[in-house]
């Protein structure tokens, strides 16, 4: 998954004013313990990412 696709689904889900804001503040222990934008930082996929985030924030299945 290309970052401009993770990113446009975290817009639609969460919204363009929140989907960066959950990004940057929501720490995750799936993660690591880090938030989205220290787990792509730190090298994770963002696939593995996303997929991160629809299990955390029970995305619908017909967005994931």
């Amino acid at each position: 998954m290309r970052l401009t696709v993770f990113w446009e689904r975290m817009t639609e889900h969460f919204g363009a004013g929140y989907a960066d804001t959950f990004a940057r503040d929501h720490v995750m222990s799936e993660l690591g313990g880090r938030t989205v934008h220290e787990a792509l930082a730190a090298g994770w996929s963002a696939k593995d990412v996303w997929q991160v985030v629809c299990g955390v924030m029970d995305v619908p299945a017909e967005r994931r």
